[in-house]
């Protein structure tokens, strides 16, 4: 995939409608904001066009929006913080059409350094759908009411809808800029560039429940890595491949011959594939999630038939944790255990802290992966923690992004 793109630097703005799809699909909770991570990161991008004098019209979704637009998902709270932060009023459409008359008329009465926010893309129904569906349409509107277009939402650029890249095209044939935010271009920079041309050795470290959520990133990581750890739910299966028994531990018995596949390959490459050597199990599974509970930790050779393991044991952290050490660029995806749960959360406790204390670039992968580095307090210990749990696994698939191929290259 063509790395190399135009960002917010490359272009003047001053004077111009610049369309930004940021990623505002914040959590909320009876109206209100529970985190405003992704409206902070957000912030860059849309001071600088400001600054430079653009007008700013801002578009986002925000929920899976099932049932038709309703207001509990309305970017109303958004346009809100954004006016907070921003220290300006960000002048919300509510218009659940998004690029209706209201729309086109706050535009026109925007004045360099304004801001407007869109209401949410997936009001619109045809947001997320086939382009002779009307998704085509609805591109062709956004693209009406700007000049240039910035894409900064990379959780939503492994999707190739409406507002992400088919608006692209519309802004290219009336002779504008496609260009990436400074967000976009953070994860380009350390997610592309860690899988792409990686500071070596290179650690890749996959945890979580599924080996079938995986496969084709454990795949491409082989290539690429140096070493992959494998933890979380899914070892189990690649224990299981190797004729071990794995207890009431989670097994995807459709991926057997695929763990086998890999281990083959990690050998052939001359690859490490390091898997859990102990680990720590529990009789019967916490109810509530995060309920006391008592644990056993076993060798993974003599895993009771009747125990389930739900986090790594002590001597795979020591182990882990040693080829963290070495690296020079780790990259880490999924949880080690149930980390949701105090007692089984000190696999992925332990990888954090290796991670934490690592002279290497480290780069956590979205998802559960981010929420567990935050919730440890370990998050600005980090080199980079993406934004999107979807599109960074894609990205370590090696698959080509919408959002990013649709920018303009330099």
């Amino acid at each position: 995939m063509a790395l190399n793109k135009k960002s917010v630097d490359d272009i003047n703005v001053k004077g111009k409608r610049v369309l930004v799809r940021c990623d505002f699909n914040v959590p909320l909770k009876a109206g209100k904001i529970t985190d405003e991570t992704r409206i902070v990161a957000a912030l860059p991008t849309i001071k600088k066009l400001m600054n430079d004098g653009g007008k700013v019209i801002l578009c986002s979704h925000l929920g899976k929006v099932k049932n038709g637009p309703n207001e509990d998902e309305s970017l109303a709270p958004v346009a809100v913080a954004l006016s907070e932060k921003l220290g300006k009023k960000v002048n919300f459409v509510a218009d659940y059409n998004v690029t209706g008359a209201d729309a086109t008329a706050a535009v026109a009465a925007m004045n360099e350094g304004d801001v407007v926010l869109l209401q949410n893309t997936r009001f619109r129904g045809k947001e997320e759908t086939k382009p002779e569906e009307a998704g085509e349409t609805f591109a062709k509107e956004l693209a009406d009411l700007a000049d240039d277009y910035v894409c900064d939402a990379f959780g939503s650029s492994h999707r190739a809808h409406a507002s992400v890249s088919v608006v692209t095209k519309y802004i290219t044939a009336k002779g504008g800029s496609n260009v990436v935010g400074y967000l976009m271009q953070k994860e380009i920079d350390f997610l592309g560039n860690a899988v792409e041309n990686p500071v070596r050795p290179f650690v890749a470290i996959l945890g979580g429940a599924k080996v079938a959520d995986k496969l084709n990133v454990i795949d491409n990581l082989l290539e690429k890595a140096d070493t992959l750890i494998i933890g979380g739910g899914m070892a189990y299966t690649f224990l299981k491949a190797q004729g071990k028994e794995i207890g009431k531990s989670m097994l995807d018995d459709t991926k057997l011959d695929y763990c086998n596949e890999m281990m083959e390959k990690a050998k052939k490459l001359g690859k490490k594939l390091l898997l859990p050597v102990d680990a720590v199990t529990i009789g019967e599974f916490p109810n509530p999630i995060d309920a006391p509970i008592e644990t056993v930790v076993v060798d993974v050779n003599n895993m009771p038939a009747d125990r389930e393991g739900c986090d790594i044991g002590p001597k795979t952290r020591e182990i882990f944790a040693d080829a963290v050490a070495n690296a020079k660029t780790v990259v880490w995806n999924g949880p080690m255990g149930v980390f949701e749960n105090p007692t089984l959360a000190a696999g992925t406790l332990a990888v954090a802290e290796a991670l934490a204390k690592a002279s290497a670039t480290t780069i956590i992968g979205g998802g559960d992966s981010a929420a567990a580095v935050n919730q440890m307090g370990l998050g600005d210990k980090m080199s980079h923690i993406s934004t999107g749990g979807g599109a960074s696994l894609e990205f370590l698939e090696g698959k080509a992004l919408p959002g990013v191929v649709a920018a303009d290259d330099k």
